[in-house]
């Protein structure tokens, strides 16, 4: 077993319990955790490996799971939602495999799925949604500040909601709305055993210049972008809790060039804590190797 001790804002005591086999375990001033997720109620850190710019340039889900993660550090609430979600989203899909569909009481059953799922499914979009609202001038600042362009970026957050203004932000309309379009495509679910609707189901567009950067992107504006986007997490957090968050960068040098490298370094640890794995260390300079404390492993 290993163990990670820490301090957080002098106040409360962190200790993190690591296992060969099984979950870890985590401790708050000697309280164990119940679900780890809880630890966002005391940490904010915003990481950023080379896998990230999977994000910008591979399929819907990178998308999803970075604004899940976003949405989760401003409201923890929101891990509960998703994994509440994502169980309702497995039972259903059960049970169109199973004979009990056939039933005379199957209607019933089903009906009790879109309302629940209606429901948690307006949770999750209208904070996702409300989420990118709040990220996205962060996002065009740090784009224009490491891009030294005049480029015009946009986010648009895609989904399959119908007839839905961009504004609309009552609960129970766009409730009853999901439930209409959830009604709409039973027929297809009961083929097909799954649903084609949903918070699962949706994307997010990066655009320069309204042209799609994963589609159209070059390499260096791919990067660009999911280094904004990181910045960007960084900003808001920090302004939304009043605390700068934990900063993790996991050998992301290698990925950028030297003007890229040179930006971020020049940003990072001013207000936060910032923590950097890295192979070798001749991709820093020396002023920033100096006022770093340097671990060997």
């Amino acid at each position: 077993m290993a163990a990670i001790f820490g301090q957080i804002d002098f106040t409360d005591n962190l200790k993190v319990n690591l296992f060969r086999k099984g979950a870890k375990k985590i401790y708050v001033n000697d309280s164990l955790l119940t679900k780890q997720s809880e630890i966002q109620n005391y940490i904010r850190s915003v990481c950023f490996c080379s896998n990230d710019i999977y994000i910008v340039k591979s399929e819907p889900g990178y998308r999803r799971s970075w604004i899940d993660k976003v949405v989760s550090q401003l409201e923890p609430v929101y891990v509960e939602l998703i994994h509440r979600f994502n169980r309702l989203l497995k039972q259903r899909s059960h049970f169109w495999r199973s004979e009990s569909f056939q039933k005379v009481t199957s209607s019933e059953v089903i009906e009790s799925f879109d309302i629940q799922m209606s429901l948690i499914s307006t949770r999750i979009f209208r904070r996702r949604r409300r989420a990118l609202s709040k990220i996205k001038p962060y996002v065009e600042y740090w784009h224009n500040h490491l891009s030294k362009s005049k480029e015009q970026i946009d986010i648009n957050y895609l989904y399959g909601l119908e007839n839905i203004n961009q504004e609309e932000e009552e609960e129970e309309v766009i409730s009853m709305k999901i439930l209409e379009q959830l009604q709409k495509q039973r027929s297809i679910e009961a083929v097909t055993g799954k649903c084609n609707f949903g918070p699962h189901r949706d994307d997010i567009e990066f655009l320069i210049n309204n042209i799609s950067v994963r589609k159209y992107g070059s390499s260096g504006q791919q990067r660009t972008f999911i280094l904004a986007l990181k910045m960007a997490e960084m900003d808001l957090l920090r302004n939304m809790i009043n605390l700068p968050p934990l900063l993790i960068l996991d050998d992301v040098l290698a990925e950028l060039d030297v003007t890229r490298q040179n930006l971020l370094l020049n940003s990072v640890g001013k207000d936060s804590q910032c923590f950097i794995s890295a192979t070798h260390l001749d991709k820093f300079n020396q002023s920033f190797l100096s006022s770093s404390q340097m671990i060997y492993l």
